[in-house]
């Protein structure tokens, strides 16, 4: 689908509130379609990362200038209130003055050592202080980085090779992990990309979410490194445990001698100061961590307990480095973000959420969707689901309308409402998302889900 098919329908115009929005008058979206067409010369598919072209809601991308606030301003000029937030990243949104002042305080120093830096210290301080699996940490560029360390750590410290992970998790693009499930409940990995070693998936046990039968299969069959999960997983849309499930996972990683391995790389700092262990006091081995704790910067990080950590170079022996680890730039915007999450600042984001939901809900009756669509929330982070029947595993993500919600994604960009572009990703709602901003989202939704066609989804 062209640039120009999408609807060229103006937004609601909304004003007053603290942090008033304005709408875009048009969809005009002619330098984006330019930029589109040289970048395809240039990157592969015209993005430096595959969700950003589009693709999944049948459009072409649109380029961003700028961020005020939870508005992202394209090259057009058109405003939109942005559900993705650098997926995850700006929980404050964007531009917050105090991190860009953080940020340019710390570059007039100096953008990059290759030593130690006071910042870096201050960082790991405050990481133990909220997560409570951490004792120490090691800190990365990037959330691909903290895992493949993580898990070449479980392996060292238990003397085994095989890891088990989810259907449907993503965990960065390890070669090992971008594996997909074999036949049967509990089987061995087989590459889930051209050029992934059939090798290395083949260390690697996939089963489904929420599958206890699975998950007690896998555990009784393989001698494992470690079980890696996503607490809450948000790569195939927003799909909590079901209750029981992660103290399942210790109770198995603890009877098969593997390590209990968090990624909090979306939940962590998001949906409480320590993230999903803390709201179901689960405790992991290892925690991997990554996109609030760099404030918008490329920064990452895995910790767990000290005699775990310290097995790591140069404490001990196995090895990981970065040239750029925990450079100025990045631990001056995480320790920025992180100071502004007060108790209050979790508060609000979980009454910014409920807000932004259950008016989600609404518009999904509104717009005559009821019982095709459904919302699925934590706080600081929601789906909505394009199926009847609530979605436990990723074969019930797939399941999804993906058409249908590809054309109410379209219906909210004429709208001036930026949600994710696929359905397997999650909506990152921020501390910069008012009242007024959340009103005109839902308003936009209402409609949205009015315009797409009656068989869409039946």
């Amino acid at each position: 689908m062209s640039t120009g098919d999408v609807a060229r329908r103006s937004p609601l115009a909304v004003t007053g509130g603290r942090n008033p929005v304005t709408p875009a008058s048009s969809l005009a979206d002619s330098r984006s379609a330019e930029l589109y067409a040289r970048a395809l010369t240039l990157l592969p598919g015209g993005v430096n990362s595959p969700v950003r072209a589009m693709r999944a809601i049948g459009r072409d991308p649109l380029f961003v200038a700028r961020g005020e606030g939870c508005e992202l301003i394209d090259v057009d000029g058109n405003r939109y209130v942005d559900y993705v937030c650098s997926w995850g990243p700006l929980i404050h949104g964007h531009a917050h003055p105090e991190i860009v002042k953080a940020v340019t305080d710390a570059a007039a120093l100096g953008t990059s050592f290759g030593a130690p830096t006071p910042g870096e210290v201050e960082i790991a301080a405050e990481i133990a202080a909220r997560v409570p699996s951490v004792e120490m940490v090691r800190m990365t560029s990037s959330g691909t980085e903290a895992s493949m360390s993580a898990l070449r750590l479980a392996r060292a410290a238990t003397g085994r090779d095989t890891i088990l992970k989810f259907a449907g998790a993503y965990h960065g693009h390890v070669d090992g992990l971008l594996a997909d499930a074999g036949s049967g409940l509990a089987t061995q990995g087989i590459p889930a990309s051209p050029g992934v070693p059939a090798a290395a998936a083949k260390e690697t046990v996939v089963v489904p979410w929420n599958d206890t039968d699975a998950l007690v299969a896998a555990t009784n069959h393989y001698e494992l490194a470690a079980i890696v999960a996503e607490p809450y997983p948000a790569n195939m849309g927003l799909v909590p445990p079901a209750p029981g499930f992660l103290e399942l996972l210790r109770e198995r990683a603890a009877h098969n001698g593997a390590l209990l391995v968090f990624d909090e790389v979306i939940s962590g700092f998001r949906v409480a100061p320590g993230g999903a262990q803390e709201r179901s006091d689960v405790i992991p081995d290892l925690t991997i961590m990554g996109k609030v704790i760099g404030g918008g910067l490329p920064a990452a990080a895995y910790g767990g307990r000290r005699e775990l950590m310290e097995r790591i170079a140069p404490a001990g022996d196995v090895y990981q480095a970065g040239t750029l680890s925990g450079n100025p730039l990045a631990v001056a915007a995480g320790l920025k973000t992180l100071e502004l999450l007060t108790e209050t600042a979790y508060a609000q984001l979980a009454r910014t959420t409920e807000l932004l939901a259950d008016g989600l809900r609404d518009a999904i009756r509104a717009g005559g969707w009821f019982g095709r669509a459904h919302v699925v929330s934590v706080p600081g982070l929601l789906t909505v689901f394009f199926r009847r029947d609530r979605v436990r595993d990723y074969a019930d993500a797939a399941d999804c309308d993906r058409d249908a919600y590809a054309a109410w994604c379209r219906e909210l960009l004429a709208r001036g409402v930026y949600p994710p572009a696929s359905q397997f990703e999650a909506w990152f709602p921020s501390l910069a998302h008012d009242e007024v901003a959340v009103e005109r989202t839902l308003e936009a939704a209402t409609a949205a889900f009015a315009a797409l066609p009656r068989g869409a989804g039946a």
